[in-house]
C-alpha cells in the first residue's frame, strides 16, 4: 500500500497490561497504545517491507501468553486498476432493504436486536438483501444505467429503525439480513461482468450506539462532547459562514445526529485511523468503484480532506461523492476539490451532490416559463452561476433519493408524464454526474411529509407473491411502460456517448419560453430544444446557428425529421434531442 503503516485494534478483557511481540520478522512493532479502557490495545506496524504471511500478535499477561493470528494478503489488482465513476456514468440508487427479497431465510437473524419484519410498517425491515439486488442485476443492466449506489450494507444491529443502514454497528461486517461479506463481494463482481460499477455508502460522521466502540468506548474522546449526547442543530453552513460563532460551528459538527447515533471524533487521530483504513479495506477487498459519504459536512473538515487524499492516493481512479445538503451553489462549491471559496483549506473531495439543482428541478418543469423568471429559466439562471465549482462535471445530479420526497410525490401526479420526460432529458443531458432512484422509472411515488419510509416503498415483484411485478413489461402498466421505455431508451442512448460523458456545455437565454443548450465533443453533438410553456411557440433559429450546422436533423426522442431553417415551431412542453 501506498501508506505501510497499519493500524490493529485489539478488544478482549483487561488486555491493556500485556507485554506484545509479533512472530514476524519483516513486520515492525511501532507503537503500542493503551486506552482509559483496559480492554484495548492499539498497535501500530510498519509493512515497508512485510511480505504475506500469517504472523502471530502474543500477548504475555505474566506466566500466561495469548497468541491471535494476523493475515496479511496479497493483493490482488493495483491501485490503478479501480476505476471510479464519471460523468459518463449513471448511478442507480437502491435501498437494499427495499428492493428485493432473494433469501427470504435471512430475513430474521437469530441474535439480531431486531427480530421480524413487517412490510406494512414504513419503518421496519421488509427483507431485502443482496441476492435480490443480484437476481435483478440484467433489469438494472438493461435500464441503461452504469453503476450501481447501495444505502449503507454493513451491520445495523440495532432495535429498530436502521432498516436504512445509517447507524453502523460493524464498520468490517455486511449486516446478516442482507448476506455475508462474501455475499457483496460476490454482487460486486457480478454487476461488473455486467459492465455495472458499485458505489458503496459509507458513514463517518456518526455509527450506532449498539457498536461495541460506543457500548464499551476506548476512551471517552472516541465521541464528540466527551460521549455525551448533545444534539446537533443541522444547520452545516456555519462551518464556512465567515460570521458564525465558534459556538454554532462546534454544534453543528460535533453535536450527535440523534441520540442513538453517537457522532465520532476524527480529531482523535486512532479514531480516524480505523475510519480511514475501513474504508480502504472494503476497496481492496470487495472492488468497489466509488464510496458516498454521508453527511459530509457534519464530520471534521480536516479529517475528511485527509481521508479523500489518502484513499486518491491509493486509488488514482477512484471517485468520492460527498453528500453536502446545502441550499445555494456556493455552499456546496465550498466542498469540492480546489475550491476557492475554501482556501487555503482543500477537501481533496472530488465530487459534491447538487442539491440545489434538485430544488430547482421540482418547481422547473410544472411552472410556465418566461424569458426573465419561472420554471426554466430557473435551470438556466442556475447554470449560469457554474463557475463558482472547480469541476462542474463532478456535481452528481438527481431528480430525487432516498431522504427528498419522490420526483411525484401521489400517484395522482403520474399521469402527467410529460413533466418527467422533460425532467429526465434534462438530467441526463445536462452537465454532470446522474443518480435515478430505484423505481423513478415505473413512477413510484412518495411525499416526506408521510414519513421517510414512504420514500422507501418497496420496488413491486421484489417479493415473492407481490401483486404486480414491474420488473417485467406484463407486470407494469401502461403509463410506467412508457416512463420505463422513455428512459430505457434515453439512458442506453447516453451510455458509451463521449457527447454527454465528456463534453462542454453551452447554452442560451431563454426566449419564448424555449431553452436550447449543446454538448459538444470532438466534431460531434447533441441540442436539446425545450419548450417550458404550455403553448406552441415559434422559435427564430438565427441566434442559435453556432450549434445548428445542418438544414435538418433527426429527434432522437420521435424519430421524426426537423427542419432547421429560420422558424422552429414548438408544440406546448414539446423537447427534441437533435444529434450531429
Amino acid at each position: 500500500m501506498q501508506n505501510p503503516e497499519l493500524q490493529i485494534l485489539l478488544y478482549g478483557d483487561n488486555i491493556a497490561s500485556s507485554e506484545v511481540s509479533l512472530s514476524s520478522q519483516d513486520v515492525v512493532l511501532k507503537d503500542v497504545v493503551k486506552q482509559q479502557n483496559p480492554n484495548y490495545l492499539l498497535l501500530y506496524v510498519d509493512l515497508s517491507e512485510a511480505a504475506p504471511q500469517t504472523f502471530n500478535i502474543c500477548l504475555k499477561q505474566g506466566k500466561k501468553t495469548t497468541t491471535i493470528p494476523y493475515e496479511l494478503k496479497q493483493r490482488t489488482r493495483k491501485g490503478s486498476d479501480i476505476q471510479g465513476f464519471t460523468a459518463s456514468d449513471v448511478l442507480y440508487l437502491i435501498m437494499p432493504d427495499r428492493f428485493a427479497n432473494g433469501n427470504p431465510d435471512n430475513d430474521v437473524v437469530p441474535g439480531m436486536l431486531e427480530n421480524k419484519v413487517d412490510r406494512n410498517e414504513q419503518y421496519a425491515r421488509h427483507g431485502g438483501d443482496l441476492k435480490g439486488i443480484s437476481e435483478h442485476l440484467d433489469y438494472i443492466s438493461d435500464l441503461g444505467v452504469t453503476a450501481i449506489w447501495l444505502n449503507p450494507t454493513q451491520e445495523n444491529d440495532m432495535p429498530g429503525g436502521s432498516y436504512h443502514g445509517y447507524a453502523i454497528t460493524d464498520y468490517y461486517r455486511i449486516d446478516r439480513r442482507f448476506g455475508s461479506n462474501e455475499d457483496f463481494k460476490a454482487l460486486t463482481e457480478q454487476a461488473h461482468e455486467k459492465g455495472l460499477k458499485v458505489v458503496m455508502d459509507m458513514i463517518f460522521n456518526h455509527c450506532g450506539s449498539e457498536n461495541y466502540l460506543f457500548k464499551d468506548k476506548p476512551s471517552t474522546d472516541w465521541f464528540n462532547f466527551k460521549s455525551q449526547y448533545v444534539q446537533t442543530s443541522f444547520k452545516t453552513a456555519s462551518v464556512q459562514d465567515i460570521h458564525a460563532s465558534d459556538y454554532e460551528r462546534k454544534l453543528a459538527t460535533d453535536g450527535w445526529f440523534t441520540q442513538v447515533m453517537p457522532d465520532l471524533n476524527q480529531r482523535n487521530r486512532h479514531v480516524a485511523r480505523y475510519l480511514i483504513q475501513s474504508s480502504i479495506w472494503w476497496i481492496e477487498y470487495a472492488g468497489i468503484n466509488g464510496i458516498r459519504q454521508d453527511t459530509h459536512p457534519y464530520a471534521d473538515f480536516d479529517f475528511m480532506a485527509e481521508w479523500c487524499k489518502e484513499v486518491l492516493a491509493e486509488y488514482p481512479n477512484f471517485n468520492i461523492v460527498g453528500e453536502t445538503w446545502l441550499n445555494s451553489n456556493v455552499l456546496v462549491s465550498f466542498w469540492q476539490k480546489d475550491s476557492k471559496l475554501a482556501e487555503p483549506r482543500n477537501s481533496n473531495l472530488p465530487t459534491v451532490m447538487d442539491f440545489p439543482l434538485t430544488d430547482l428541478m421540482t418547481k422547473a418543469f410544472d411552472e410556465e416559463t418566461t424569458d426573465w423568471a419561472g420554471g426554466l429559466y430557473r435551470l438556466y439562471d442556475y447554470l449560469t452561476q457554474d463557475l463558482v465549482y472547480p469541476n462542474p462535471m463532478n456535481l452528481l445530479t438527481f431528480l430525487d433519493n432516498h431522504d427528498t420526497s419522490r420526483f411525484y410525490k401521489n400517484e395522482k401526479e403520474t399521469s402527467n408524464l410529460t413533466r418527467y420526460k422533460q425532467a429526465l432529458l434534462f438530467l441526463l443531458t445536462t452537465r454532470g454526474i446522474p443518480q435515478i432512484y430505484y423505481g423513478t422509472e415505473i413512477l413510484m411515488a412518495g411525499d416526506k411529509s408521510n414519513g421517510d419510509g414512504t420514500l422507501r416503498n418497496d420496488f413491486p415483484g421484489g417479493w415473492p407473491g407481490d401483486k404486480q411485478n414491474a420488473f417485467t413489461a406484463e407486470g407494469r402498466t401502461s403509463l410506467q411502460n412508457e416512463a420505463f421505455d422513455y428512459t430505457r431508451k434515453l439512458l442506453n442512448w447516453r451510455k458509451g456517448n463521449d457527447v454527454i460523458g465528456k463534453g462542454s456545455l453551452k447554452h442560451y437565454s431563454i426566449a419564448n419560453g424555449v431553452y436550447v443548450y449543446e454538448r459538444s465533443y470532438q466534431g460531434k453533438s447533441a441540442v436539446v430544444i425545450m419548450n417550458g410553456t404550455d403553448k406552441a411557440q415559434e422559435l427564430n433559429l438565427t441566434p442559435y446557428q453556432e450549434i445548428l450546422p445542418k438544414h435538418e436533423a433527426t429527434d432522437f426522442l420521435s424519430g421524426k425529421t426537423v427542419e432547421l431553417n429560420e422558424k422552429l415551431t414548438l408544440e406546448p412542453r414539446e423537447s427534441l434531442l437533435l444529434c450531429f
